[in-house]
């Protein structure tokens, strides 16, 4: 079995387009056409149903998908055991909320970068709705998730973590000497967050809703990172995850507040398509994560 046909078919069965795959290998539709046809004549069954111009695979196909990201795995293992991880190419799309880039990238990156200089990565932000569409349709080789625990058999976790979603304010702040108060207090205040429907600021809003109260930030934007900074010059209260306000809380510019009635968490999830091919660089890069 030609290990090239099993490539070209999982590209295809990834895509549910031949013409797709065939501008990713770099083939002619003919040649990938022609590739399928003789791995079905091979194993004596119809990989695709083709119906006008769409295909989706039929019940023998799935099963050989699986077989076929097995069989590719083991060949790529076999030439990684042989040869320097440092020379593993290869470009990886991941896609992720946007406020988790900051603390991806700050402190490893650059020595990632040396161990691996043959690898690229593309970071793609994106609300949790998005993120799902891109992986569903491959236009990313995994997701980087911060919501609601999501489990759905269509996803391999690659690794999963509870994060709590805390109130904060400066250290200088009015509030910061309170001890305690009700969530109607605390919105009276001039609030910064991130954009309206992203994560743990969409689940806030619905928390909101159930009591019938409503915020309207002064500031919203996307880098919690920058959120952080604003909070501590005394800007105003925000809604942010432990790993981004944690340090500053500990260097005495932040201070975390107790609402009454208010436990909030999220999960960080790293999730690839059941039916995605693990390749050497994206299994690296999730080592990474």
């Amino acid at each position: 079995m030609d290990i090239k046909n099993l490539l070209t078919f999982i590209q295809v069965a990834e895509l549910n387009s031949f013409t797709k795959a065939s501008q990713i290998l770099g083939y002619s539709q003919s040649t990938v056409s022609s590739q399928i046809k003789q791995l079905e004549t091979e194993l004596n069954c119809q990989l695709f149903e083709r119906i006008y111009h769409t295909i989706a695979l039929t019940d023998k196909g799935r099963e050989v998908l699986k077989y076929a990201h097995q069989m590719t795995k083991l060949t790529q293992e076999l030439e990684n055991s042989i040869q320097d991880t440092s020379s593993i190419h290869g470009h990886v799309r991941l896609a992720l909320a946007d406020s988790l880039s900051y603390s991806l990238l700050k402190d490893k990156f650059a020595e990632f970068m040396k161990m691996y200089p043959h690898i690229t990565l593309k970071m793609i932000p994106a609300g949790t709705e998005e993120l799902f569409r891109l992986l569903n349709h491959n236009e990313v080789d995994m997701i980087l998730t911060l919501d609601s625990h999501i489990y759905d058999t269509d996803y391999i976790i690659v690794k999963e973590e509870k994060i709590a979603v805390r109130f904060v304010v400066s250290a200088n702040h009015e509030l910061a000497q309170k001890d305690t108060m009700t969530i109607q207090q605390l919105i009276q205040y001039p609030f910064i967050l991130t954009e309206k429907g992203m994560s743990y600021r969409r689940i806030f809003d619905e928390m909101l809703a159930e009591k019938s109260l409503e915020v309207q930030p002064v500031l919203e934007l996307g880098s919690t990172h920058l959120i952080c900074s604003l909070v501590e010059q005394g800007v105003g209260i925000s809604l942010l995850p432990e790993y981004v306000t944690q340090q500053s809380v500990i260097d005495g510019k932040l201070k975390y507040l107790h609402v009454e009635g208010f436990d909030m968490s999220v999960w960080k999830q790293l999730l690839y398509h059941r039916d995605k091919w693990v390749s050497p660089q994206m299994e690296i890069i999730m080592q990474y994560l």
